[in-house]
């Protein structure tokens, strides 16, 4: 696992400028004003003498709803004297949002991000630290290593994990029987079972190389499996790079992989298009409406080294909140095992925390099981305040090689110097 990488301290100022920037650009300032804050009067003590926190997520989708919903009655029942004021944003509109604010002066009190988000947001002066209470509270070692390092910046806890997730290996348990092909577990049996897997219209293996994030997050395992790192980009992000552009040219792998998202992965994986796939727990609920589909999942395959990519949300309380005793009040009722074991079965995710493990559907599930047991080997994306200039390179490096515009050596060494400039930003 890797230990918490220290960074640069981010330039508030410049952080400022750009907000202030992108408010203009869009004209949003007055809009998020109308929102309710603790800068702006709307969030504090209400009637009763109760207290108003205002929560910003990106929940948007109806399926979360229900789970969201019985989340915030059990708070503001448990939680004295605390009323929740929810907004949501899309989940690409998050972030861009909180930026905004840092100049409007509407933020949230509290908010739950996108775990990578932690790399621009951590170094921001946004969030207030944690560090203290954390200690105070003594359940920092109940944390899987992955989803706790993903909230710690410059020695500091900004955060608390939500949920977490990673990537695994799905396999048409019928299509690999038929074929007499097992499970691979190197990428050598992988690329072996993807290519003896390919027949008609059916590839062997999916996964999305799509140019942006998502993609990113499938690409990143098969970089560290090498036994490299975004710092080595120039020799080992050439053989991961080089080793799913093999998996094109024999057609194991289709080349409109740079245009697929997880989600279409796993409608061609549940078509019977694909006999394998990589994806995340979050599919599961879909595969099991199948009733025709047999199926199974087993982790990444390795090459030097076993990786996966840790995906999820963290809690976060902002700076500017006059309500962070509150704030924090909450962050810890929503950690207690009666109250966050029905919340994550309601959104299908897994637990960030080691005492959970026997607790949930997960307990059981011998899928989420094996999902579960790679929390302790997934990598979060603690890359500092350059990461966005970093999963651009990245991304335009991967679609380079698979779309055949350039070889895996010329398009490492060009994404390896955007890398390590942005690198440098910690």
């Amino acid at each position: 696992m890797p230990s918490t990488i220290d960074r640069r301290d981010f330039d508030r100022r410049a952080f400022l400028r750009a907000a202030g920037a992108s408010a203009a650009a869009l004209g949003t300032v007055g809009a998020l004003a109308s929102c309710g804050s603790g800068n702006s009067g709307n969030s504090g003590q209400g009637s009763g003498g109760r207290t108003t926190l205002t929560w910003w997520d990106y929940f948007t989708l109806e399926n979360f709803q229900p789970g969201m919903k019985a989340l915030i009655e059990d708070i503001e029942a448990g939680v004295p004297g605390v009323r929740i004021d929810r907004r949501t944003f899309p989940f690409a509109d998050l972030e861009r949002q909180i930026t905004l604010g840092a100049v409007s002066g509407d933020l949230p009190d509290l908010a739950i991000v996108d775990n990578v988000s932690m790399n621009s947001l951590g170094g921001s002066d946004l969030l207030a630290d944690l560090t203290e209470r954390v200690e105070e509270w003594g359940q920092a070692d109940q944390y899987y290593e992955g989803p706790w390092a993903g909230c710690q910046v410059d020695g500091k806890t900004l955060g608390i994990p939500n949920t977490s997730n990673c990537l695994a290996l799905y396999y048409n348990t019928g299509i690999l029987r038929s074929a007499n092909v097992k499970p691979p577990t190197t990428w050598d049996e992988l690329a072996a079972a993807a290519q003896r897997l390919t027949s008609g219209n059916r590839f062997g293996l999916a996964m999305s190389a799509i140019r942006t994030e998502e993609g990113v997050f499938q690409f990143l395992p098969f970089l560290w499996q090498t036994g490299g790192d975004l710092d080595t980009f120039a020799t080992d992000g050439a053989t991961a790079l080089a080793f799913l552009d093999d998996l094109v040219a024999k057609s194991s792998l289709s080349e409109q992989c740079v245009g697929w998202t997880q989600q279409d992965v796993n409608t061609r994986f549940v078509d019977g298009r694909a006999a394998m796939q990589i994806n995340g727990p979050w599919q599961i609920p879909t595969l099991k409406k199948e009733t025709d589909l047999e199926w199974s999942v087993v982790a990444l395959p390795r090459d030097k080294a076993a990786a996966t990519c840790l995906g999820g949300e963290n809690w976060v309380v902002m700076a500017s909140s006059e309500q962070q005793d509150k704030a924090w009040e909450v962050l810890k009722y929503t950690q207690r095992r009666s109250v966050l074991v029905p919340y994550l079965e309601s959104f299908g995710n897994l637990p960030s925390r080691k005492d959970l493990a026997d607790q949930g559907t997960w307990a059981s599930d011998p899928a989420l099981r094996l999902f579960l047991g790679q929390l302790s080997r997934a990598r979060p994306r603690t890359y500092g305040p350059g990461y966005p200039d970093i999963s651009q390179a990245v991304a335009e490096a991967e679609q380079a090689v698979l779309t055949g515009s350039a070889a895996p050596s010329a398009a490492a060494r060009t994404a390896a110097g955007k890398i390590d400039e942005a690198l440098e930003r910690r």
